[in-house]
């Protein structure tokens, strides 16, 4: 088996790039599903967050709002620091037990799509480190045409996360994305008969 640690900064295209490679055969595990998983009330992730940010980040059915907790995290560095060494360990523990379970299954690629990949630590799980990069008006535009986002706003989300070159700098692979969607699906056909169909082979 073959893992590979997908990541990027915000509205760069991994989601994308976790379709095209998933259309091509390999079984993806979303690190963001993962951690609404661990939102949930009854998980040691809800008990944790809650313990910490209190009940103000509930809603009217006793849920975490996520967009009443990025309003903080996204306004107070030190508290999205609180909030990955709350929850990083944890998904980082469900991932590792997601693929130990595909390893037994004999899957031959496995991509996890993570956007704290970087940030997180978490190289070590991966074979292969893939990067998705996008100039950052393209980013300001994706973000403004698909949430809504003020360039305020969306400048807020860039620079809430690592510069791009410095999370480049650990990537095997770099895939630019400021192009179409047809562009980055020739990339990602390419990439997959390099770097990873071989695997499918033996």
């Amino acid at each position: 088996m073959i893992t590979v640690g997908l990541t990027g900064g915000i509205a760069t295209g991994k989601s994308l790039v976790s379709q095209l490679l998933e259309d091509h055969g390999a079984f993806v595990i979303n690190a963001d599903l993962i951690a609404h998983e661990l939102y949930n009330p009854g998980t040691i992730g809800f008990d944790n967050l809650i313990s910490h940010f209190g009940d103000t980040i509930l809603d009217l059915n006793g849920t975490i709002d996520r967009k009443k907790l990025a309003s903080i995290v996204f306004t107070r560095k030190h508290e999205m620091d609180n909030l990955n060494t709350i929850m990083h360990p944890l998904i980082y523990d469900e991932i590792k037990k997601i693929m130990s379970d595909l390893s037994n299954e004999k899957r031959p690629v496995v991509v996890v799509e993570a956007a704290v990949l970087i940030e997180a630590g978490w190289q070590d799980l991966f074979d292969q480190i893939w990067v998705v990069s996008s100039d950052m008006e393209t980013v300001i535009s994706r973000l403004n045409t698909r949430n809504g986002f003020s360039r305020e706003e969306s400048l807020k989300r860039i620079n809430s996360q690592i510069p791009s070159k410095d999370r480049n700098k650990y990537a095997d692979i770099v895939i630019e994305n400021n192009g179409n969607t047809e562009i980055l699906s020739s990339k990602i056909k390419e990439l997959w008969a390099d770097k990873l169909s071989t695997t499918i082979r033996r």
